[in-house]
């Protein structure tokens, strides 16, 4: 059923604001398919653009650059959206989304999808956030160079014990023990991930547990957490950092990696929720800064945002490049699914609409720390 046509002329206003047209030939222009994606735009404001992408009703060229030109304009505040889009905002302010048990809703359907999915677009080390590209295009060195970077702020020095909140598929924990002789207890709730982590680490001083973060009991030197905190949620930042503050020496340091938003919000953008990462959000400065009051001292904090903007643009090259490899298992709604995800956070990066941190907290009263990075 065709749009309205004030919905039409609403959503070419906006678009215009944006210097994107409808139906244009510049690689940021979007072709319309469906003219019902107007009504569904006006209605479900990003969550209908999204899946209206998935669904093939638009095409553009390139998604990162029309998301970077729709976010700079500021179009998503231009449209209040109907119940369905702002009901997860009402579900985030009335519930702990990210309890022991909700906390398992993104390993199930996220992280335990085929290992495979990732790895036709991660580097060698299998991070799987943002790389450094301090110096180099390749995204290989990009991200040993982020590890790299992560070790020094950490101070490591061998014989330290380490834990690693979140450890992925086990590359940062492998990597510390490898390269600077500390032992690792990496944590996490994503069951294919621990497997291969466990496999991965086989041979370096590197235990990998199936371990939620508030049931940690260990004291460690450093404590360090790399795209884990996006899912840990505004209810449950005081609870995490005093976790921290509980297991780390006096005078250790503790590393939070972590993608961030502008304002203080307590929910994230409704189609990565949806589609993506359920029961997510990502704190701001504010958040933070009041979670850790009177337990660290933040020695330093670093923006990385622009370095994410790339590495999601390498992994959607690579992700394109091996799309053969997976042809069969998944459908190519979840083809344009994924490429909608990482070509429009790419976009998002890249009009500082949310940033990337890496903040190093130390406890009151340690000597400060040299920062020789």
């Amino acid at each position: 059923m065709p749009s309205s046509k004030k919905s039409k002329s609403l959503v070419k206003k906006l678009f215009k604001q944006a210097d994107v047209e409808i139906d244009g030939t510049r690689p940021w222009d979007i072709r319309v398919i469906n003219d019902a994606l107007y009504d569904r735009m006006i209605q479900s404001k990003n969550l209908g653009l999204g899946e209206a992408y998935m669904d093939g009703w638009w095409e553009c060229d390139t998604i990162d650059k029309l998301v970077h030109r729709l976010l700079g304009a500021r179009v998503d505040r231009s449209v209040s959206g109907n119940i369905a889009y702002i009901m997860p905002y009402i579900s985030a302010r009335l519930f702990n989304r990210q309890t022991k048990t909700r906390s398992r809703e993104v390993a199930d359907r996220h992280y335990d999808l085929d290992n495979d999915l990732f790895f036709t677009f991660l580097d060698m080390h299998y991070q799987y956030s943002c790389a450094y590209f301090n110096g180099t295009d390749d995204l290989n060195q990009a991200q040993e160079r982020k590890l790299e970077l992560i070790c020094r702020k950490l101070d490591l020095q061998e014989g330290d014990r380490v834990l690693d909140i979140g450890c992925g598929w086990g590359g940062l924990a492998r990597y510390m023990a490898e390269h600077y002789g500390v032992s690792v207890t990496a944590i996490n709730i994503s069951k294919n991930q621990i497997d291969y982590a466990r496999e991965y680490c086989r041979g370096y001083p590197v235990e990998v547990r199936y371990q939620d973060y508030r049931d940690i009991g260990e004291q460690y030197d450093k404590v360090v957490s790399v795209g884990m905190f996006e899912h840990v949620g505004y209810k449950n930042y005081p609870v995490f950092m005093k976790t921290v503050e509980r297991i780390l020496a006096d005078d250790g340091l503790f590393l939070l990696h972590t993608i961030g938003g502008n304002i203080s919000g307590i929910n994230t953008d409704v189609w990565i929720e949806k589609y993506i990462f359920p029961n997510g959000m990502l704190p701001s400065i504010a958040q933070i800064s009041s979670a850790v009051e009177g337990l660290f001292v933040i020695e330093d904090w670093h923006n990385m945002g622009p370095h994410y903007d790339r590495t999601l643009m390498a992994w959607n090259r690579n992700f394109q490049e091996n799309w053969h490899r997976l042809n069969g298992r998944y459908d190519l709604t979840f083809k344009r699914m994924w490429e909608y995800y990482l070509l429009s956070c790419a976009g998002a990066f890249r009009a500082r609409h949310i940033q990337l941190w890496q903040i190093l907290f130390s406890k009151c009263g340690r000597v400060q720390p040299l920062c020789r990075f």
